[in-house]
């Protein structure tokens, strides 16, 4: 199994130590009757997490998987999406589905505020507080007595070092702009690309928000052209609330957007022009701006 837990000194100090926890932490009796279940298929977020089975009740006190565990493990995707951080998915599965061992593992409270520390500020941009339920103080901070080791998540540590997006005000949207417009905001920019949009509904009823084809660039800048596709992903769904109000359901829409590279290394979104096929001036600007000073 891809968890390293350093394992105790006696069974019966860890249950005491334990109880003495779940006490503090959860509304859930350590002493209860739990079972181990296979961790289903329909609950996607919790796949490939280096174990198969998981207890019931969780953590959380979810003892129904069908009205509970899995419905509300959908309540985490948005942000498991947004891969704010590398140990997100394994840590909020070791509370939705916790691994199936001979004791109860909690993660640490290192884990819990490292996660929290990148993604609640996610959170935060979508419209939500980081929950009581997951407050740090709660986990154990004694490390021979909890997970210390997760799984790795997908995105490997070089991505660090790449432009990241952040949250942030929604950029301005520009019907039909002047020319001039155009090449004046391409001289404030530190790139501008040209990317189709579009939003399809999902069978739960929630807006999904996709990138077609690839992003082409107009002035690259400090943008990589295999990582912008997934960046511009990533912004969509860390302000989802910009993404609604930009991007509507239906055909997808090209859009002229430019951008600039913040200090602390992450990008921010500027101006969006929809690319209509009789706004010449957009593509008189694209052209012009090859031999354009600023």
């Amino acid at each position: 199994m891809a968890v390293s837990v350093i394992l105790f000194r006696t069974l019966q100090s860890l249950s005491l130590t334990l109880s003495l926890l779940a006490a503090q932490c959860w509304a859930f009796d350590l002493g209860q009757s739990t079972r181990c279940v296979p961790i289903p298929h329909q609950m996607s977020v919790c796949q490939d997490v280096g174990y198969s089975e998981m207890r019931l009740p969780n953590f959380l006190g979810h003892s129904s998987l069908e009205a509970e565990v899995v419905p509300r493990s959908e309540d985490w995707r948005p942000l498991l999406q947004t891969g704010c951080h590398p140990q997100a998915k394994a840590f909020l599965c070791s509370l939705i589905a916790p691994v199936c061992l001979d004791t109860f593992i909690q993660p640490c409270r290192s884990v819990c505020e490292a996660v929290r520390d990148s993604c609640a500020p996610v959170l935060a941009c979508q419209g939500h507080a980081w929950p009581e339920a997951l407050d740090c103080d709660r986990f154990p901070a004694n490390e021979d007595m909890c997970l210390t080791s997760l799984p790795k998540a997908m995105r490997g540590n070089m991505l660090k070092d790449l432009p990241q997006p952040t949250c942030q005000d929604c950029p301005a949207v520009h019907e039909f702009p002047p020319l001039k417009t155009l090449l004046d905001s391409f001289c404030l920019s530190d790139f501008v690309i040209r990317a189709k949009l579009s939003r399809r509904r999902l069978p739960s009823g929630e807006p999904e928000f996709e990138i077609e084809d690839r992003v082409e660039f107009v002035l690259q800048g400090p943008l990589l052209p295999y990582d912008t596709n997934s960046l511009l992903q990533q912004w969509l769904l860390i302000n989802l609330r910009c993404a609604h109000t930009l991007v509507r359901p239906g055909r997808a829409q090209l859009y002229l957007i430019t951008g600039v590279l913040m200090s602390e290394g992450t990008v921010a979104l500027k101006h969006m022009f929809p690319w209509h096929k009789k706004d010449m001036n957009i593509a008189t600007a694209t052209r012009k701006w090859k031999h354009h000073k600023c």
